[in-house]
């Protein structure tokens, strides 16, 4: 085995994932339905998560620097637009209750991850509000916030979550807050 092979045990994949369902389904989503593709995503995550420290998605190349993958690790930050609008992530582990259920099948998601150039000037419009080329909401938001209607939960996002993390209702109760 090389330096740069970098192992997971099936077992430490198994627990993995009987540790996350749970958190992720009290939190309304899914994994995908085919649990061997599953299983194997969240090896990846394991995998790179013991390379690089953090648990970058399995399917997209990593830099191998925090700072320049925070945006891809899993759950990378878009994942709730791509189950909004496709019904699953990027890479398939995360999935809309109707896949889940089997209502809906599993499309392939076109790679919404903004290029290099794209990043840093969404980077630099944040350290420097204003800056060209950076769209921003009203009061100088990056994206609207939904309030939950019935426990006040505020989220800062393209869309509401399919679930209320706090207190369980479905995405309708939400309202564009801001």
């Amino acid at each position: 085995m090389s330096a740069q092979e970098t192992v997971v045990t099936p077992e430490e994949v198994r627990t993995f994932y009987l540790r996350l369902k749970p958190e992720i389904e009290s939190a309304g989503y899914h994994f995908g339905p085919e649990l061997e593709m599953t299983l194997s995503l969240l090896e990846g995550c394991l995998i790179n998560e013991k390379r690089y420290g953090y648990a970058c998605c399995p399917c997209r190349l990593a830099a191998r620097d925090r700072a320049v993958d925070l945006d891809i690790i899993c759950p990378c930050d878009y994942r709730d637009a791509d189950i909004a609008e496709f019904g699953a992530c990027y890479c398939g582990l995360y999935v809309s209750t109707e896949v889940a259920e089997g209502k809906k099948p599993l499309r392939s998601i076109p790679e919404r991850r903004p290029s290099e150039e794209e990043r840093q000037k969404r980077k630099a419009g944040r350290e420097n509000p204003g800056a060209e080329g950076v769209q921003t909401l009203p009061g100088g938001l990056s994206y609207p916030v939904w309030r939950c209607k019935v426990c006040g939960y505020l989220c800062a996002r393209e869309a509401p979550p399919e679930v209320c993390p706090i207190c369980k209702v479905k995405k309708d109760r939400f309202e564009r807050f801001i």
